[in-house]
């Protein structure tokens, strides 16, 4: 393989396991812990205005895990959900230590660097953003 598809096959790979990381929690959060059990649970955990971050942040993750799949609005998203897991670390995680077995913010932190690198890197080749955004006049191949 030659760098350039080596870099796509990477950017794909990372781009569709986080987004379905990220999209599995969104869902964990809407289906299995339901919005109230969020919300109580984030609101357990010092998070402010549980009652408002819990639907945001499953609708973000569920919602930008899928586009992160597709490579639609990557960039946009894969900040979003770098600040989240940041949020996450700082918030809850962080006082836990390293170790997720304990609650520390291991997963947090591997899920925002993915998401970061994503974020600066862009969606790849493979990708919607490519196919809508990458045109060399395209006003918004930043996207890309």
């Amino acid at each position: 393989m030659n760098q350039s598809t080596q870099t796509t096959t990477a950017l794909t790979i990372l781009r569709v396991i986080a987004g379905f990381l990220f999209a599995a929690h969104g869902w964990q959060k809407f289906s299995e812990f339901t919005i109230a059990g969020t919300q109580a649970s984030f609101a357990k955990m010092g998070v402010p205005a549980a009652e408002v971050a819990a639907p945001v942040i499953a609708t973000l993750e569920l919602a930008g895990g899928i586009a992160l799949i597709l490579g639609v609005l990557t960039r946009i998203f894969a900040t979003l959900l770098a600040l989240d897991m940041l949020g996450a670390l700082f918030l809850v995680h962080a006082s836990a230590g390293v170790f997720v077995a304990t609650g520390g913010y291991e997963l947090v932190l591997l899920l925002a660097a993915g998401a970061a690198a994503i974020a600066l890197a862009g969606a790849g080749r493979i990708s919607a953003d490519a196919a809508l955004f990458g045109r060399r006049d395209s006003r918004l191949k930043v996207l890309a």
